[in-house]
Formats: structure tokens, sequence, C-alpha cells
């Protein structure tokens, strides 16, 4: 557990560096906000692609040698940054290092459930969430003011720290290694344990997918964008702030109220939450919009959604699949999660070049709430997950 710790807190503080910092880069070399989006939308892009090969990686090559490829490619191309600020090599750029985030994503959370029975999961993911949320919880906020006040190439040199996590990479990918041909050897000794096929394990993960894209995708806007906000760089600090660090408590607090009473109930109102919180966040960006306080304030209550419904997403995947599968249900949550952090970026990007971050951000509420009565009618057929 503590390597896995290591890895994710290296990996996940090269990430959040750069997440509004690369953006930035890209209007400093003159892109405008839809070129601004592209940067983490291309990220986001490569690791969704990425992630569809991590279960086939994992059986191939195995724990150890994918992981430490992944923390590489996620921190070596940070130099490359410091070069130029042209829209072009910035999006090749995002590209590598979203290969790399997506071997850190769904190898953190399948290696948590290896690592811990179903019956603590809700709570260990709580914690492994607290601990990756940290160092985006104070490099988030901070990253974008650094750039502008000190010099964009100290965050892109800080920004390889990825690769120092190598030695984690190893340690933990030999023990996963050896958990994985424990098991192996476990399937080869059972002779009338139940089979799934991959044509149902899939259609049980897609409620939690599109759950989780729908809150991601105002989270992956308000942390591309949030630097550009009208209120200015002290706000969007505090914004960021409040927005990662409820992120972070709400994730890890969330799992007791998960193990004892199951996440469905709790998905429809917290996407309600989200939709409420991007209404008042939308409300100060508009020109005659109230303060900044009302910024952060919406920030921070997305955040209480956004952090929850993570934890609640991956303990009902887990719960979707049978053990064997379970690198397949964290690809797929993944895969959920990146996507609605590109689109994100991409999307809010493009709507508020035409026409304003405000309509953004209420475009991504109105899916929020679409999402909520689809989780509702779905949820009422569903089994609780043990």
């Amino acid at each position: 557990m503590r390597a896995l710790l290591g890895v994710s807190l290296l990996g996940f503080a090269g990430y959040a560096l750069l997440l509004p910092t690369a953006p930035l880069w890209a209007t400093h070399g003159g892109a405008d906000e839809g070129g601004a989006g592209l940067v983490n939308a291309v990220l986001m892009l490569a690791t969704v692609a990425v992630q569809t090969t991590v279960p086939w990686s994992l059986r191939r090559w195995g724990w150890r040698t994918t992981l430490v490829i992944g923390v590489l490619l996620l921190g070596l191309p940070s130099f490359a940054l410091v070069l130029t600020d042209q829209l072009a090599w910035i999006l090749a750029v995002s590209a590598v290092r979203g290969a790399g985030f997506a071997v850190l994503t769904v190898c953190g959370a399948s290696a948590l459930a290896e690592l811990v029975d179903a019956a603590r999961r809700g709570r260990a993911i709580g914690v492994y969430g607290l601990a990756v949320a940290v160092p985006q919880l104070i490099l988030v906020p901070s990253a974008a003011w650094i750039a502008e006040s000190v010099d964009f190439r100290v965050v892109f040199v800080v920004g390889a720290v990825p690769a120092l996590a190598v030695p984690f990479a190893a340690a933990l990918g030999r023990r996963l290694d050896e958990v994985a041909r424990d098991a192996a050897d476990a399937v080869r000794d059972a002779t009338d344990g139940p089979r799934h096929g991959r044509g149902r394990v899939l259609p049980a993960l897609v409620l939690p997918s599109l759950v989780l894209l729908a809150v991601t995708t105002p989270g992956g806007a308000l942390l591309t964008f949030a630097p550009q906000f009208r209120h200015g760089a002290t706000v969007a600090v505090l914004g960021l702030l409040g927005f990662t660090a409820v992120t972070a408590l709400s994730r890890w607090l969330v799992g007791g109220p998960v193990d004892r009473f199951g996440p469905r109930r709790f998905i429809a109102p917290l996407l309600v939450l989200c939709a409420g919180g991007l209404v008042l966040c939308a409300w100060s960006l508009a020109e005659t919009g109230p303060g900044a306080v009302v910024l952060v304030v919406g920030m921070t209550v997305v955040g209480i959604a956004y952090g929850s419904l993570q934890n609640l997403t991956l303990v009902t995947a887990f719960a979707a699949v049978p053990d064997r599968d379970r690198s397949v249900a964290s690809a797929v949550w993944n895969i959920g999660f990146d996507t609605g952090t590109g689109l994100g970026s991409l999307v809010v990007g493009f709507i508020a070049a035409g026409t304003s971050f405000s309509v953004g951000l209420l475009t991504t509420a109105a899916l929020c709430g679409v999402v909520a009565v689809i989780a509702l009618v779905g949820g009422r057929g569903s089994h609780q997950p043990a």
C-alpha cells in the first residue's frame, strides 16, 4: 500500500501541476479559449484511448513493466514544454502524457481492488482518494499562479516529478505480479466457480460510467478554465482551493456511509447538488452577476459532488464485476472519468469562445440534471451492491 501511495502521490503531482498550466501556456502562445480547451481535451483523449489497452498490457507484460513505463511517459515529456508555447507542440506533449496518465489511473484503482477486500473497499477508496488529492489540493490552485508570477519553466521542470516514482512503481509491480500469479493458480485449481461473460460485465458498468461522466465534465471545465474566469487569478486560486479541498474530503468521508448503506441512494441527490453549484458559478460569471464569493461557493459545492461520486461510482463498478475483471472495471471507470474531464475542457471551451463561460457551465448543469433522472429510473430495478 505504501508503494501504491508513492506512485499515486508523485504521479498526480505531475498531473495537477500541468492541468491548469498547460492550457494557460497555450494562451501565452496566442491560442484562444477553444485552443486552450483542446490541450486538456487531447490529454484526456489520449488517456482514454490508452486506458482501453491497459488490461491487455497487464496480462502481456505484467504490472511492473506497465507501471514503470506509465510513470516515465507521464513525467518526462513535461520537460519538452520548455521549448515552445505553440499549440501544436503542447498538444503533442499532452498526448504522450495522456498515455502515461492512462496507466497510472487504471493501475492505481485496480491495485486498490487487488489489495483490499470488498467489505472495506469504500473506506479504502476514500483513503486512497484523499492521498492522491493532496497534490491536487496544493498544486492545482497554485500552479498557474507560480507560472505567471515566477516562470512557466519552473512548473514544467517540477512537472516531471512522476518520473521519480519509478522505484515505487517497480516495488508495487512486483507485489501485484505475485498476487496475479496466485490468483491465476487459484482459477486453474477451481472447477465449479461461476463464469461471467464480458457481455454481462460491460452493461453493468454503463450507469456508473454515465454518472461519472456527468460530474467530471463540469469538473474538467472548472479545473481547466478557472484561471481564465473574469474575477482574476486570486479568486481562481481560492475557488480551486475550495474545489480540490472538498473533493478530497468528500471522497474520503463518503467511504464509511457507502460501505454501510451502499452507493445507490446517494447518486441522484449528489448530481442535483452538482447542478446547483454550477448554476451559482454561471451566475457569478455573467456580466451582471454577483461578486467573486458566489463563484468560490459554487465551485466548492461542485467539489462535494465531484469527490463523493468518484468514490460511489468506483465502488459500484467493482461490485458489478467478478474478481478477474477488476482491471476491466477500473479501465471503464477511468475512461468515464477522463472522457468527462476532456469533454469539459473541449465543450465548455468552444461554447465559451462562441458565447460565454456562463452558458458553458449551465450546459453541464443540465447534463447533471438529466443523468440524475436516469440514475433514479435505472436504479429502481437494480440490486444494491454488497
